[in-house]
């Protein structure tokens, strides 16, 4: 509905943040074994590497949005001052927090450490943060540039694109130095450029809805099928001991490809206007926050000790457990960067106010 946001995506934006969230729980709280592990004497861990599998395209959709409606929007340097200032926010109010209630000392937080929530791109802080700048930076570069473009000519640059960035880690079990595993600026302007010629031109197969829902359902498969043979072959031969994890890295093409498809099924859903509707696109815009917020370098461990992860950990009942988990965590995570918004609309509209009378 023009006017508003569609509710579709911003429900993916939501269901992106939750796989996030959920990832952490598994990876950060213990949960996930590191390869090579024997499978049969571990079957949680089998079962904590399938539920990663299906999560680890959340990062993927995210940009994959931005680029989706990076094409059509204007860009504003507005947008490059708010995002600072949300990061900010966190980045010194929690360990100013952490300090006021005695949870950590000024020693304890060291120079660097200060420097890091005083600096939060700088130092990536927040890797995601400070990547997605440099991309909303360029994106009026980007998207001039894509528009000029034939159809064809994207194609190539497209395809050389991931060749660098996916390919070549997909195939080669072996490290690469330029493999950042999807963690940096040069992966998400391959996702901005597919999401690009999405945009232009779409992936006509991609189109149906049980087409996008079986591509997600299979190459999700893939990734947990491929990691657990890599695995199996990592006791025997150390270069597949390397790869075991890589399926779960984010520019793996097979996590490309679920991401891809993840985001045609949302692409192509139709939601109905009423209460849902409005709900989701009153909650979307608070997920960033959520992230900020539970990833903070003071936060990001302990929020796993303090929700009490190592008393489930190796026990299927991390499965109920880690759903509680990140339900918590994702409504506390919003409740707090609704209240923050509201504060900056407070001290906007202050500030608007001072200017009019100066002006009057």
């Amino acid at each position: 509905m023009k006017g508003k946001r569609q509710a579709n995506f911003e429900l993916l934006r939501i269901a992106a943040m939750l796989m996030i969230i959920s990832l952490h729980y598994l990876v950060k709280g213990g949960v996930v074994l590191s390869a090579p592990f024997v499978a049969k004497e571990n079957p949680v861990g089998v079962l904590a590497w399938l539920i990663e599998a299906f999560c680890i395209v959340a990062v993927n959709c995210y940009v994959l949005i931005s680029g989706y409606f990076g094409m059509e929007s204007v860009w504003k340097p507005g947008r490059v001052v708010s995002l600072l200032c949300q990061v900010l926010f966190y980045s010194l109010l929690i360990p100013a927090l952490f300090l006021l209630f005695g949870a950590a000392s000024a020693r304890e937080l060291g120079f660097y450490g200060w420097l890091g929530c005083a600096l939060p791109i700088e130092t990536e802080h927040y890797w995601f943060a400070t990547s997605y700048l440099l991309l909303y930076l360029l994106m009026p570069f980007l998207s001039a540039g894509i528009r000029q473009m034939e159809k064809r000519q994207l194609q190539i640059v497209t395809a050389f694109l991931l060749a660098f960035f996916s390919l070549g880690k997909t195939i080669f079990p072996v490290p690469l130095v330029t493999d950042r595993f999807g963690y940096d600026f040069g992966w998400f302007l391959c996702l901005f450029v597919t999401a690009g010629y999405i945009r232009l031109y779409g992936i006509s197969w991609l189109e149906k809805q049980s087409h996008a829902a079986a591509a997600y359902l299979l190459s999700s498969l893939f990734i947990w099928l491929l990691a657990l043979c890599s695995n199996t072959l990592g006791s025997e031969i150390e270069a597949f001991a390397y790869y075991a994890d890589m399926p779960y890295t984010y520019n793996h093409l097979l996590c490309l490809i679920s991401a891809v498809s993840l985001f045609y099924l949302f692409k192509n859903m139709r939601i109905r206007e009423g209460r849902f509707a409005d709900a989701v696109r009153k909650l979307a815009p608070y997920t960033f926050g959520v992230y900020l917020l539970h990833e903070h370098n003071l936060v990001r461990y302990a929020w796993m000790n303090w929700l009490g992860v190592e008393k489930v950990r190796g026990s299927f009942w991390f499965v109920p457990h880690m759903i509680g988990c990140v339900l918590l965590v994702y409504v506390i995570g919003t409740a707090v960067d609704a209240a923050r918004a509201w504060v900056f609309w407070r001290a906007a509209a202050a500030v608007r106010t001072v200017r009019g009378r100066r002006h009057g």
